[in-house]
């Protein structure tokens, strides 16, 4: 969520970039991530199109989903 937080829902990145924080050998993990991103306010895209993060096949971009950034405004102080 740090990654998707600093770069606001206008800006996304790929699955691999929070991967790649977590471990050198970042691949295993990326099953995971994809679960892991079903159940996070964030919104998985390819080539700009929202799509399902566990069902798509080949790359995707990540993306905090609107709704999440509005809450993170609305908090501060």
């Amino acid at each position: 969520m740090r990654l998707a937080r600093q770069r606001g829902p206008e800006r996304s990145f790929c699955p691999s970039e929070a991967a790649r924080g977590l471990s050198a050998e970042w691949r295993p993990l990326m099953p995971r991530i994809r679960a892991l991103v079903a159940r996070l306010p964030l919104v998985a895209t390819q080539r700009g199109v929202p799509v399902d993060p566990q069902g798509a096949r080949g790359p995707i971009r990540l993306r905090l989903a609107p709704e999440a950034d509005q809450g993170r405004r609305g908090s501060r102080g």
